[in-house]
């Protein structure tokens, strides 16, 4: 495809390959392949001990996959202003249907965050997250360029919104990656450090709060300091499976964790990799998320645009905010949150908002000139 197109071409898929990072795609397309293998290597037996066939989660997930990927690339060919829009109108869509979560959500394990569809559930508050990034980069972005006050305010209360509503399902980690975007945009806008540190001691607040008034968030913090105070089989497990895989692992379709964790194939799909394939894939998955986000906050370097930059280091981090606290829960070394791996655990909803979000990255951080900078 480089030869077929030369920079001379202006059609709009030469221009897109021109100024698209590339880099990132194959990072993207490489995570994505990961995907393909820990799901073809974890799902089976999750499938057969669940009561379908070996292959259930394999042809629901691949399709998925899929069509991500493809979303990611459409959405990689539009302008600042079609982001601007399209963040806009998934984030009205997306958080009315969170707001419907609370009235007609499946409730599972004291949650209610799925709308049951035909064939699938779907959990609309993942689409809230990039949604937000965008929309809370343009409030924030308009407040240094005329709006002042106001737009601060207008990007305040969208948060407070958005934190309510997740609490109310509850959604703690969702609220912890929104509340940790949203203050790295506040920081990155150039606002008073003394306004960052109070909404910082807010949102540190936020934490005990949440620990003595909702019992699930008791319990894993209990059992995360002290592992013996309650049920902690899954962590244990999956501890057991890294030390299995040893460096080189026991090889592909050897592992035994995915036969008895409930959640191999989403949540602790990385404990999978980690017997099956060892530590060297598991450093390999840690160096493309990690190359992924350093490679967006290196394009946004020469950035003069400040939405532009805002909305894009707001999903990038986000990006890695999500891998970390996935792989960090599988390790341990924080309480466990059922979040998924970006491109690689189970979950339509996940890969798909995913998809969204990287989507909207790669179109902001595109090379651009100044007629199509809008």
């Amino acid at each position: 495809m480089m030869v077929a197109l030369s920079r001379a071409d202006t059609s709009l898929i030469g221009r897109w390959w021109w100024t698209v990072d590339r880099w990132t795609l194959a990072a993207i397309a490489v995570l994505a392949g990961i995907g393909m293998l820990l799901t073809l290597a974890a799902s089976p037996d999750v499938a057969r001990r669940v009561g379908f066939d070996s292959f259930y989660f394999v042809r629901r997930q691949l399709p998925f996959l899929g069509l991500a990927v493809a979303t990611t690339l459409f959405l990689s060919l539009a302008t600042p202003r079609q982001v601007r829009r399209l963040a806009l109108l998934g984030f009205i869509g997306a958080f009315i249907a969170t707001l419907a979560t609370l009235v007609i959500g499946v409730e599972i394990k004291g949650a209610r965050r799925w709308i049951a569809l035909p064939g699938m559930s779907l959990q609309p508050s993942e689409f809230l997250k990039p949604c937000f990034a965008v929309l809370t980069a343009w409030l924030l972005a308009g407040a240094r360029q005329g709006l002042g006050w106001r737009g601060y305010a207008a990007a305040f209360g969208l948060l407070g919104a958005v934190l309510l509503v997740l609490f109310r399902q509850p959604d703690i980690g969702m609220a912890v990656v929104v509340a940790g975007v949203f203050m790295a945009q506040l920081f990155l806008s150039g606002i008073n450090l003394g306004v960052v540190m109070i909404a910082g001691g807010v949102a540190l607040a936020a934490a005990p709060a949440a620990y003595l008034m909702l019992p699930h968030v008791q319990s894993r913090v209990h059992r995360f300091l002290d592992p013996s105070s309650g049920d902690s089989y899954q962590i244990t497990r999956a501890m057991e499976a890294f030390a299995m895989g040893g460096l080189f692992g026991r090889g592909p379709g050897e592992g035994r964790v995915k036969s008895i964790l409930p959640d191999a194939h989403a949540d602790f799909v990385f404990a999978v990799a980690g017997e099956e394939f060892g530590l060297i894939l598991c450093l390999v998955i840690v160096a493309l998320f990690a190359f992924v986000v350093l490679r967006g906050f290196a394009r946004l370097l020469a950035e003069v645009d400040l939405f532009v930059m805002l909305a894009a280091a707001g999903l990038f981090t986000q990006f890695g905010l999500q891998a970390f606290i996935n792989m960090a829960s599988s390790l341990h070394l924080v309480p466990t949150k059922g979040m998924t791996l970006p491109f690689i655990s189970y979950g339509g909803s996940s890969v798909f908002a995913i998809a969204l979000g990287m989507g909207m990255a790669l179109a902001l951080t595109r090379r651009r000139n100044h007629a199509e900078a809008a």
